[in-house]
């Protein structure tokens, strides 16, 4: 008997778990499934072999509650917002990026 436990899943992930089941299920291609989601085949199977490991958690992303790639260390963060402020008090953060990739000759990401 499988316990039950509770999914909290976005909408995004919502429609992913409704396709994976109609391909479980009912039979649904899962080339029919890619088209509808915007997926790819290869990733709907790799979403069918988690629901079938994991039940309907399996869709949800394994990113959720860990943070971004690009997150700056907090500490790092609190110096540059320290120069930013004494060297620039009036800038906003568009003039800023442009300042500091004008005069530093740095790119930053937009």
């Amino acid at each position: 008997m499988r316990q039950t436990e509770l999914v909290t899943l976005n909408m995004r992930e919502f429609d992913r778990l409704k396709m994976v089941q109609a391909i479980v299920e009912m039979g649904l291609k899962p080339g029919r499934a890619a088209e509808r989601l915007g997926l790819s085949v290869r990733q709907i199977e790799r979403l069918v072999i988690r629901y079938r490991e994991h039940g309907p958690s399996g869709v949800v992303s394994g990113r959720r509650g860990r943070p971004g790639n690009r997150k700056l260390d907090d500490g790092l963060s609190v110096r540059a917002l320290t120069i930013i402020r004494e060297r620039y008090p009036d800038f906003g953060p568009a003039l800023v990026r442009d300042r500091y990739a004008h005069f530093d000759q740095h790119q930053t990401a937009d």
